[in-house]
């Protein structure tokens, strides 16, 4: 399975110069709509990111930054279009191809990623960041989920005509008699000295 990136910016660790290098990035119209596309969004009005790679020893790059966005997407709970805003902010070390995974600092942190062929993809890291800020349940403001209190009808459910056959072909039976088994099947408890 192939991954869907359409906002690509390619950055070659040798082009960035030892004091860093700011970006300021904003998608264009197809690729939001390709983005909208991926992500299941109704529509992306708007989808912006202010990166900072700065070398960080090593051939390491630290990569951070803040990805900024308006998506349209529908209420979970009236199926009415609403509008939603993405700020997320973002912080990765990227390291050589060749270098051996170091584990990440704190729990809380994300593990380092590869520069792979020299490139680091910055679009490609800020839609991650995008898709993660996304709302997967969004809420127009003051909707609520109000449940319909219902159970199932007495005669609407599986067994129903079971319970009509039954009682069709034992008319003149108890309830209780109907329940309780013949004397001929019950268990005998084992006497005992027998």
């Amino acid at each position: 399975m192939t991954e869907q990136r359409p906002w690509r910016v390619p950055v070659a660790v040798a082009q960035i110069p030892e004091r860093g290098l700011q970006l300021e990035l904003a998608a264009d119209e197809a690729t939001r709509a390709q983005l909208a596309a991926v992500a299941g969004l109704r529509g992306l009005l708007e989808a912006t990111a202010e990166v900072v790679l700065a070398p960080a020893g090593g051939g390491k790059v630290q990569v951070s930054g803040r990805v900024r966005a308006s998506v349209g997407q529908t209420c979970v709970v009236t199926l009415e279009p609403v509008d939603n805003v993405v700020d997320e902010a973002f912080s990765v070390l990227f390291v050589p191809e060749e270098t051996a995974m170091p584990a990440a600092a704190d729990a809380d942190d994300d593990p380092p990623e590869r520069i792979v062929g020299g490139i680091i993809d910055v679009g490609s890291l800020v839609t991650d960041y995008l898709f993660l800020g996304i709302d997967p349940y969004p809420r127009k403001p003051g909707a609520t989920f109000d449940r319909v209190a219902s159970g199932p009808v007495a005669e609407d459910h599986p067994f129903a005509a079971l319970k009509a056959l039954k009682t069709a072909a034992q008319p003149d039976a108890a309830p209780e008699a109907a329940t309780e088994p013949p004397a001929s099947r019950r268990r005998r408890s084992p006497r005992k000295g027998s």
